[in-house]
């Protein structure tokens, strides 16, 4: 199973990464940009488990290690593998 992971900061923590980004997309000329917000995507590919057990796993993962929950939120998806 894979999970798909996204990471970003929460409403309200100072993306600079995303304001240094937006401020060169208009430099390009991209004026229709109106806000960028950064953050990471990860992908881990899990042994053999049922949904439920990479649900509670891929949760505490997150909790312990990718994300920093003070200030970024996260969420994710499990794709079967085919």
């Amino acid at each position: 199973m894979l999970a798909q992971i996204h990471v970003t900061l929460k409403n309200g923590v100072l993306d600079s990464q995303g304001k240094a980004v937006h401020h060169a997309l208009s430099d390009l000329g991209f004026n229709e940009v109106k806000d960028v917000r950064v953050g990471k995507y990860m992908e881990v590919q899990l042994k053999d488990i049922t949904e439920v057990e990479a649900e509670a796993l891929v949760k505490e993962m997150c909790e312990k290690l990718l994300a920093n929950t003070v200030i970024e939120s996260y969420r994710f998806s499990l794709v079967p593998n085919s």
